[in-house]
């Protein structure tokens, strides 16, 4: 799988230029912008609210991610999928309509039984509207996000980042709200980003549609279907384990769990950027082949740089953010070694979605999400945080397994 890296700089200019690379680095650079906000932001969080505060907000925005993944029904993933082939103004609507009306009827309903399902945050009820109305603008902009994706517009999902770091303005005026304090900051970032990736999308000459293309549902149904599944699969881990970590072990190691999370996260967004361009590509057709084989050059030969530094330094990063969070600095470094595995996972995910090998993707994602939330209970309770990130490391060690198993029956290795 040997791949020839640019030499000098104007190979490297036309290495930059071609699609593959050029929206991967967009999309790096957006998860490097996030990160770098979101440290600033629970850094600043952890010395203006209490530990307690960063706790039950961190579990309320966990809450709300967990409704978006819900509510998104695979059409977020078809709109990557499909934009090539169909009409984008019906795509891009429909994406939007069906999705925001089903994580809108899931908030309601997550409020009304919030003392059944957690207990922890029936605090919600008492700011039910606006829990919504962050709800609808978040779940607007995960699709929108999506779209400047589908047309190489990376750039764009980019300066939506940017805008997205305004949260940390917020979070001095609304002290005296305490958690809900911390919650509204990160929501009204939500809410300016709503407003400026429809401004990005009008200079695009995409307007979504305000009606449902039944015809487009049917027909993208089963691959949505499928890249439904495996996204709540894959996903429902992230937004799961704080509000488990919260009713395991307590408010204080949610926050801990968060925070290391959000660092490490800088990690895992560098194979999240390439295999997100990977499925892009192969969805206008590229040759996968030669695609995976450059996104994985190029995945590692900036991850294993990253994961050796975050793992020298982790503990001093989050001393910065707070003396009571260095105690997670074992978990951070068994996170980190875990990237590796994580990332052949997350290109094994593209290459079945190209090849609408929905089978092979429920049953990856499958093992992923059952394995981590199962072994991370039970290790919790035998080791405390530290037990999650054995957890995440033999789930993904696992995966990483399966995936050459899957790759081998079906003769994939030689062909991608």
């Amino acid at each position: 799988m040997a791949v020839a890296l640019p030499k000098n700089f104007s190979e490297i200019r036309q290495h930059l230029k071609e699609p593959l690379i050029r929206n991967s680095f967009f999309i790096m650079a957006s998860s490097f912008i996030a990160a770098g906000f979101g440290f600033f932001f629970w850094m600043i969080a952890a010395r203006l609210y209490s530990q307690a505060d960063v706790g039950i907000a961190t579990a309320l925005m966990s809450s709300m991610g967990l409704l978006i993944l819900i509510s998104r029904l695979g059409l977020d993933q078809s709109v990557i999928r499909f934009f090539p082939q169909r009409d984008k103004n019906r795509v891009l609507g429909t994406a939007i309509i069906v999705p925001t009306a089903v994580a809108l009827g899931a908030g309601v309903v997550f409020i009304a039984a919030a003392d059944v399902v957690a207990p922890e945050l029936v605090v919600v009820r008492t700011v039910a509207p606006l829990y919504l109305a962050f709800l609808g603008a978040y779940s607007i902009t995960w699709v929108l996000e999506g779209a400047f994706n589908a047309i190489r517009k990376s750039e764009y999902y980019f300066v939506l980042n940017l805008l997205y770091g305004s949260r940390i303005l917020f979070l001095f005026p609304l002290v005296f709200l305490g958690a809900m304090g911390v919650f509204s900051a990160f929501g009204l970032s939500f809410a300016l980003g709503l407003i400026l990736a429809l401004l990005l999308l009008s200079r695009c000459s995409i307007r979504p549609s305000a009606g449902v293309d039944r015809v487009f549902i049917r027909e993208a149904w089963q691959f949505s279907a499928g890249a439904y599944v495996a996204g709540i699969l894959m996903a429902a881990p992230n937004m799961v384990i704080p509000i488990m970590v919260l009713n395991v072990l307590g408010a204080e190691s949610t926050a801990n769990y968060y925070i290391t999370y959000a660092i490490v996260s800088v990690l895992f967004m560098i194979p999240y950027a390439f295999s997100t361009s990977l499925f892009v590509e192969g969805s206008h057709g590229g040759e996968m082949l030669a695609s995976v084989k450059r996104t994985l050059a190029s995945m590692f030969a900036l991850l294993i740089p990253a994961i050796i530094g975050l793992m020298l330094f982790g503990e001093q990063i989050l001393g910065l953010i707070g003396r009571d969070y260095v105690e997670g600095a074992a978990l951070l470094q068994v996170l980190a070694a875990s990237a590796i595995f994580v990332s052949i996972c997350q290109t094994f995910i593209s290459i079945a979605k190209v090849r609408d090998d929905i089978r092979s993707l429920i049953i990856i994602s499958g093992f992923v999400s059952i394995a981590l939330l199962g072994l991370g209970y039970a290790l919790m309770h035998g080791f405390g945080l530290i037990g999650m990130g054995y957890a995440w490391f033999a789930t993904y060690a696992g995966g990483t397994v399966l995936t050459g198993v899957i790759l081998w029956r079906k003769g994939w290795l030689g062909t991608a």
